[in-house]
């Protein structure tokens, strides 16, 4: 197996690539203290790609990844082929979920978070650049502490509070 450094993000892209988007201008913005080496910068799926071929591409961007994130949004728990079974194999792989709400509310969201997320190791924040941040470099960072629990972790409000959020 490769090195693994890059981090996976899932979420709908009918309806939350602006998301993605901001992550990625984050990334680049040098004034904003947020960095990821995105695993889907590995390979170029089409629209046109059949389901299959779509999967492939996607297993070989897991074989880089060593966190994930889901950007969870209005319609995200609605979607099974591709964004359920991304986080399956997120789970299958033991990778570590940052779950990202994209109404920014702060802990677990049973009205939007797909079901599979429940109880299931992942840590709940909101959509900013600061928390996403600091959850992959705590969270992801020390996962074992966290790993097997079977919890909706999030951050308690002090924790936003000392980010400036």
């Amino acid at each position: 197996m490769g090195y693994r450094n890059k981090t996976y993000v899932i979420f709908d892209a009918d309806s939350d690539m602006w998301a993605y988007g901001y992550m990625k201008g984050w990334n680049k913005n040098k004034n904003i203290e947020f960095n990821f080496h995105d695993a889907h910068d590995l390979n170029t799926i089409t629209n046109a790609s059949s389901e299959e071929n779509t999967k492939r591409k996607l297993r070989e961007r897991f074989s880089s990844a060593k966190q994930a994130v889901v950007l969870i949004g209005e319609s995200t728990k609605n979607l099974y082929r591709f964004v359920r079974w991304e986080i399956e194999v997120c789970q299958r792989l033991g990778l570590p979920i940052v779950a990202v709400n994209l109404n920014k509310m702060r802990r677990y969201d049973a009205d939007l978070c797909p079901p599979i997320l429940r109880d299931a190791d992942a840590v709940h924040v909101s959509f900013n650049a600061r928390i996403i941040k600091y959850a992959l470099d705590d969270f992801c960072a020390n996962y074992s502490k966290y790993q097997g629990k079977g919890d909706n972790w999030h951050y308690k409000d002090q924790v936003y509070k000392d980010l400036g959020l």
